[in-house]
């Protein structure tokens, strides 16, 4: 039975196309049927790989490699989570917090794909619903978070919060983050929130630039219901999606924030500390800025 994998990547840069194309060919000598996406077929070149398109694209796949930082990862996971195809992050960007691999380990990494050496982790995401009116309600979800912003820079806005349907606080603001565990070190992170270790499950809610008395952030259930509703009298805001699919909401609009229904399924290639993760994406300083005195 021919194994499959697609591969997702930036070709807007020139080392990620390059890297890609040697990923393809150690799977297509492996014996995989490699998939690439039909926007990307062109820039990569690759002979032999399989152009597809549409959400389909990662069907029947065995698994997804992302090759970039954590945008291209965030992009592939909208192609691996309905699939529900794990997935598997090369970083080649900066950061690349989501990324399983650094690109030292790119050939190791793809070995160990083809030999079967892997585990998989599920990660909790968010789903999200809006509504207004005189618009059609807007759907969506995030691995990361969800965030309802003000629309336009000068003016502050005015949301009201609900957890589990009981009014929580209303906050003047430039904003509400609704993130994951695997999110509280991004966008939730910048904001001031905790970080969350990815296996446990939560949600968190944090205000941004709150004009309150209290605008802690907060650390719930997985179980609960976020709803943030826009003052009526209130200025634009916007609804964004890990930083990728955004909306207007008018005035008077509703967003509801819950457990998402899938997961995002994450490849492990090593049993690697959470806290050796956040070490090393961080640089942080282990021993302190006075050094080791013992």
């Amino acid at each position: 039975m021919t194994r499959t994998a697609l591969l997702v990547t930036h070709t807007g840069r020139r080392r990620s196309t390059e890297h890609a194309r040697t990923v393809a060919a150690d799977l297509i000598g492996a014996g995989f049927e490699v998939r690439v996406v039909a926007e990307e077929a062109e820039d990569l070149d690759l002979p032999g790989a399989v152009p597809v398109t549409g959400l389909e694209a990662a069907e029947g796949a065995e698994i997804v490699f992302a090759l970039g930082g954590d945008g291209t990862f965030l992009r592939a996971a909208e192609l691996a989570r309905p699939a529900k195809v794990p997935l598997l992050g090369i970083n080649l960007g900066k950061v690349g917090f989501l990324a399983e691999a650094e690109i030292d380990d790119l050939d190791l990494a793809v070995r160990d794909v083809v030999g079967r050496n892997y585990s998989v982790d599920e990660r909790l995401t968010l789903d999200v619903t809006a509504e207004f009116e005189g618009g059609p309600t807007i759907e969506s979800w995030a691995l990361n978070e969800i965030s309802v912003e003000k629309g336009e820079r000068a003016q502050m806005l005015e949301l009201l919060v609900d957890v589990d349907g009981r009014p929580l606080s209303r906050y003047g603001c430039d904003g509400v983050v609704c993130a994951t565990p695997t999110g509280s070190t991004a966008y939730a992170f910048s904001g001031g929130g905790p970080v969350v270790w990815p296996e446990v499950e939560a949600l968190l809610l944090v205000p941004i630039s709150a004009h309150a008395l209290f605008s802690r952030p907060l650390v719930t259930a997985p179980t609960s219901t976020f709803s943030i509703t826009v003052d009526p009298f209130t200025t634009l805001a916007v609804l964004c999606c890990d930083g990728r699919r955004v909306y207007d909401l008018p005035p008077g609009a509703r967003v509801t924030v819950r457990r998402g229904a899938l997961p995002v399924r994450i490849v492990r290639l090593r049993d690697r500390s959470f806290t050796d993760r956040l070490v090393a994406k961080f640089d942080l300083p282990v021993h302190g800025w006075r050094g080791n005195r013992r």
